[in-house]
Order: structure tokens, then C-alpha cells, then sequence
């Protein structure tokens, strides 16, 4: 966007014509929010607290809930805030912010999910070696590279998004400022930059999928070899979080990424976005704790002990 000095603002999809669409619209995203916000929260605070659960598991756990909490806060207050007060307008640091972010924590969480993948690996496979192969060390390092890769992605992303030139006016196509509506509005003809930015992001993408895939290949044989079948069913249990989350990210980034441009259209591509972009941040947490004792047990304990110093407190200010 070197050329936009003219460009102030973008103009975001409305997700519908009228007012009272607009503010179900507004209601329901924030009804979205919130239980983003409750059940991440819970899952940090619940992990942060419990001595219990300072494991590799939760520890990965805790950083896939603080990058699902930024990726929908990225995207959903600004859309809920247009929508309320009836406008679609973005600024230029807006934009900028959404267009930087939004691909940093995504690609942070795709990277993390490939690292929790070696999590479960060593933990069904290797099980003796589950203490020395993932020390507090070696996962801080490991959360530390997925942070790390899903930065130096955005920054790919971003630098060749904010230099090219506009000249296609300042509608998007989308609740918020994704980079494929940004490059329709390109006047460039120059496509070697978008030629080497997407072969990196695609052998990255590639590669963790790949990763992933063989991790749980082994962990199915492995797992099959077990002898009793309450032995196969908890090894399953420890993996199916995991194997839903991931599932569910790489689903809705692949409907995404490969939706044909012929049955393309604003509708389409705004429900699109909404299933990668809202839909896992405010899933995961249940995911997650469905199947968890150990977890509902902690986060139940947390919950009753906030309910009790409410009550302490509002008994308190009554006095």
C-alpha cells in the first residue's frame, strides 16, 4: 500500500443492509466473544494456577488458548463496533494492525498444534523419554519457535501486502482487512513477489501437515499395539483434543484457501471467513475440556471459588 497516502480508510463488508441485522449481527458475535473470552480465560487462568497442571500437555495448552484469545479479538471488536454504530469504515493503522496480526497468531497456532502433535507423539510412543525429551527447557523452546515462525510469517505476509500500490479504490470484500481482498485492489503487474511469498507459505503449510500426519500415524500403531482395550481407549483419549482442534484449524483453512474462484462471491467468502477466522477460537476450549476430568475438575474449582468471593463481596459492600 506504498501508493495509499490518499487512502485513509477501508470500507469492511456489512454483514447485512438493514439496522436491526446489523445489531443481531452484534449480538451474536458478541454472545461468540464472550464465550471465547470465558473459556480461553478459564483455560489460563486454570493452567497458571494449578500446580497440578504444569505439564508440557497444558503448557502447550495455555499458549493455544493466549493465541486464540488474540486471533478473534483481532477480528471481531472492530466488526461488532461497525456494526453497532452503522459504518464499515476501517483506518490505514487499523488495517495495517488486522492485516499483521490476524496471520501472525494463526500461523503461531498452526506451528504450535504441529509442536503439541510431537507432544502426543513422545507421550504414546516414547513414553519413558517423555520427561527428558520435553523438560520445561526444551518446551519453552519449542513454544518459543512456534511463536517465533508464526512472526517471521506475518512479517513475509505483511511487508509484501503494505508495499504494494492501490488503485482498485478502498472496498473489501470482507468483515475485516484479510490480505487476498487487499491484493485485489493491486494496480501491480509484478507478480515474483506473490510467486515467492506464497511457494514459502505453502512449504511451511506443507511441511508441519506432513509432520503432523506421520506423528499420528505412529501414534495409531502404537496405540493398536496396546493389549487391553481400557489401555487403547485412554491412549485414544489423550489424543483426541488434540486431533479435533487440529482438524478443525486445518478444515476451515483448507475451505478457505481452496474455494474455487468460480463459485466465489461476497456472501460465500464472508461465511468462509467467519468458520477459520471466529469459529475454532470459541470452540477449542470445549474441545479441550470435553474429555478432560482432570481439567473440568480444575476449572470447576475455580469457578465455585470465584462464585464464593463474589458472594463475600457483594455480602461486604451490602454491610
Amino acid at each position: 500500500m506504498s501508493n495509499s497516502s490518499s487512502i485513509t480508510q477501508f470500507l469492511l463488508l456489512a454483514f447485512a443492509d438493514t439496522q436491526e441485522l446489523q445489531l443481531l449481527h452484534f449480538w451474536l458475535f458478541l454472545a461468540i466473544y464472550l464465550a471465547a473470552l470465558l473459556g480461553n480465560g478459564l483455560i489460563i487462568a486454570v493452567v497458571a494456577c494449578n500446580h497440578h497442571l504444569h505439564t508440557p500437555m497444558y503448557f502447550f495448552l495455555l499458549n493455544l488458548s493466549v493465541l486464540d484469545l488474540g486471533s478473534i479479538s483481532t477480528t471481531v471488536p472492530k466488526s461488532m463496533a461497525n456494526s453497532l454504530w452503522d459504518t464499515r469504515a476501517i483506518s490505514y493503522t487499523g488495517c495495517a494492525a488486522q492485516v499483521f496480526f490476524l496471520p501472525f497468531l494463526m500461523s503461531a497456532e498452526y506451528y504450535l498444534l504441529t509442536v503439541m502433535a510431537y507432544d502426543r507423539y513422545v507421550a504414546i510412543c516414547k513414553p519413558l523419554h517423555y520427561g527428558t525429551l520435553l523438560g520445561s527447557r526444551a518446551c519453552g523452546h519449542m513454544a518459543a519457535a512456534a511463536w517465533g515462525s508464526g512472526f517471521l510469517t506475518a512479517v513475509l505476509n505483511t511487508a509484501h501486502t503494505l508495499t504494494i500500490p492501490l488503485c482498485q479504490g478502498n472496498a473489501l470484500d470482507q468483515f475485516f482487512c484479510e490480505i487476498p481482498q487487499i491484493l485485489k485492489l493491486s494496480c501491480s503487474h509484478s507478480h515474483v513477489r506473490e510467486f515467492v511469498v506464497l511457494v514459502v507459505s505453502v512449504c511451511l503449510v506443507f511441511g508441519c501437515f506432513v509432520f503432523i500426519v506421520v506423528s499420528y500415524v505412529q501414534i495409531f500403531r502404537a496405540v493398536l499395539r496396546i493389549p487391553s482395550q481400557q489401555g487403547r481407549h485412554k491412549a485414544f483419549s489423550t489424543c483426541l483434543p488434540h486431533l479435533a482442534v487440529v482438524s478443525l484449524f486445518l478444515s476451515t483453512s483448507m475451505v478457505a484457501c481452496l474455494k474455487p474462484p468460480s463459485i466465489s462471491s461476497p456472501s460465500l467468502d464472508l461465511v468462509v471467513a467467519v468458520l477459520y477466522s471466529v469459529v475454532p477460537p470459541a470452540v477449542n476450549p470445549l474441545i479441550y475440556s470435553m474429555r478432560n476430568q482432570e481439567l473440568k475438575e480444575s476449572i470447576r474449582k475455580v469457578i465455585s471459588w470465584m462464585f464464593v468471593n463474589i458472594y463475600k463481596l457483594s455480602i461486604t459492600l451490602y454491610k
